[in-house]
């Protein structure tokens, strides 16, 4: 058990910025894990206790902050339950290789949106019928992303917010982690009912991912966020092009 302490620090770093960017900390936990040879279904399922812990602990001090959108956030995150009982049940059939492949265009999107956060923001819109009808069928995708690589699928849900419904980004990432608890806990209960995840480490992971929900939370007020912005989205694509390179080798394409 004391060798797995380093996933608190690593619940931790994940925490802060899962929390101030809304899309939950599983961008930097899952590459970590499936570098050190975690299987796709463990490290998604341990990165989902971090990413329920995430969000609860954001939540919270959102909610004291008021900057949560209860009312759009419960909906979606309800929407979003079905499909994250159908990505974790699909989750244990896929190989390493593929797994790495998929996940990388993942953080290379997220690396996108990271990037671009702020030329995402646009004026409030009407809900129109389409956009409603897109809001579901996005949230039940957003929900198999979130269970089957285990990051929570707030890369579906902050540009659906702000740029499909003109909600301000100063609200989205936090209603974001509203929607993620919704996301995450069903996803946890799934992944555990399945046998997938080891409760020690997932435990670990959520201890550090709460305390970072907390600072993030607190940082988001403060903090100037474009140095961050690329830092985080270059530390990203090279775990992404680190995953696409194991993926070819693992596959024999190379040597």
């Amino acid at each position: 058990m004391i060798d797995q302490l380093w996933l608190i620090p690593l619940g931790f770093a994940a925490g802060i910025l899962g929390s101030m960017i809304g899309l939950g900390g599983g961008i930097i936990v899952v590459p970590v894990l499936t570098f050190l040879g975690f299987s796709p279904t463990a490290a998604a399922s341990n990165s989902l206790f971090a990413a329920l812990s995430n969000a609860i602990a954001s939540t919270i001090s959102y909610s004291k902050q008021k900057r949560i959108e209860f009312s759009l956030g419960i909906k979606l995150g309800l929407l979003s339950i079905p499909g994250t009982v159908l990505g974790a049940l699909i989750s244990s059939d896929v190989t390493p290789g593929i797994f790495q492949i998929l996940f990388g265009l993942v953080l290379i999107a997220s690396a996108v949106y990271i990037f671009l956060r702020r030329k995402l923001e646009s004026k409030e819109k009407k809900l129109s019928i389409q956009m409603i009808i897109f809001a579901v069928g996005a949230s039940f995708f957003a929900g198999i992303i979130s269970s089957f690589f285990g990051i929570g699928g707030g890369i579906v849900f902050v540009p659906l917010m702000v740029v499909g419904m003109g909600m301000a980004m100063k609200r989205a990432a936090p209603t974001s982690q509203l929607i993620l608890l919704f996301a995450s806990l069903s996803g946890v209960i799934t992944h555990s009912l399945l046998g997938h995840p080891d409760f020690t480490q997932a435990g670990f992971l959520a201890i550090g991912s709460f305390a970072g929900g907390l600072v993030g939370a607190r940082l988001s007020i403060e903090i100037k966020e474009r140095y961050l912005q690329i830092l985080v989205s270059v530390v990203i694509l090279i775990a992404a092009g680190k995953l696409f390179f194991d993926s070819i080798v693992e596959g024999g394409l190379i040597f």
